[in-house]
């Protein structure tokens, strides 16, 4: 028998990107790991559209610099700053909080977007690769989880956090077990930090998106399989950084106040 050939959905076609709505108008919003092409970036983006003032925070300062002047120029009716942070260091994320709430008067959101991958079996994984990638995936938004509860904690207005976590963190998939690993350790994370988050008025939720294509992703993960995985969902397509983006926005925004402890998967499939 010869197979029948699938037909293509009509949302194969990424659409325009959604205009603003002024979901997050006058909030203060800080987001990590902002700079380059990435969730990060287009969650800073998405939070000026949708009408708030973003803090951007990044380790490399020159692509942070860019990222934060390229902004600037597009919403120059909105504050747009920048704080240099590693957020494999404590004391940087500490400073990243306490900055943030000078530079912008006070925090509404944080956007817990560092994250870090890699292809490597277990059987060649080293303890260090290990290491780096929950560090930076699921330690650092412990710490940044932290650092802003204890800030929620000493001023009279709530807040909301949003986690970057990822379909691998209910998926399998191969060379992949120490960025899946992490990932789950974040959704868990953002369900037991949400509760204790509610008696300082905040929610805590976290988006898992499947495979969001960009240039940087582009450097670390081959074309084949990137082709591979995009080929794999419901609509043949991997989605656009801004969709994940929205999707962030409106967790961040007063449309999801009775949500927390939830993790949303952005994906056109079943996770």
């Amino acid at each position: 028998m010869t197979a029948t050939p699938q037909t293509p959905s009509p949302l194969a076609t990424p659409p325009v990107e959604t205009p603003g709505h002024g979901l997050l108008t006058g909030k203060k919003v800080v987001v990590t790991a902002a700079a380059g092409t990435g969730i990060g970036f287009s969650s800073a983006r998405r939070s000026l559209l949708e009408g708030a003032d973003v803090l951007l925070s990044d380790f490399h300062e020159r692509r942070l610099g860019e990222a934060a002047d390229k902004l600037a120029a597009e919403f120059p009716e909105q504050r747009v700053a920048s704080i240099v942070c590693d957020v494999s260091s404590t004391e940087q994320v500490d400073a990243l909080i306490a900055g943030a709430a000078e530079q912008l008067g006070r925090i509404d959101v944080l956007i817990n977007n560092a994250g870090l991958g890699g292809e490597t079996p277990v059987v060649e994984m080293t303890d260090e690769q290990w290491d780096r990638v929950l560090d930076i995936t699921l330690t650092s938004t412990f710490r940044a989880t932290r650092a802003a509860l204890r800030y929620f904690r000493s001023v009279d207005h709530g807040g909301v956090l949003v986690n970057n976590a990822s379909v691998l963190g209910w998926r399998a998939q191969h060379s992949q077990a120490h960025y899946a690993a992490a990932k789950a350790g974040v959704m868990a994370l953002t369900r037991c930090s949400a509760i204790e988050a509610a008696e300082y008025g905040v929610r805590i939720n976290a988006v898992a998106p499947s495979i969001a294509r960009h240039a940087f992703l582009a450097k670390v993960t081959s074309e084949d399989l990137l082709d591979r995985l995009a080929s794999g969902e419901a609509y043949g397509r991997a989605a656009e950084v801004w969709e994940v983006a929205a999707t962030i926005a409106m967790l961040a925004s007063d449309y999801t106040t009775y949500l927390t402890g939830e993790v949303v998967s952005v994906s056109s499939q079943r996770a």
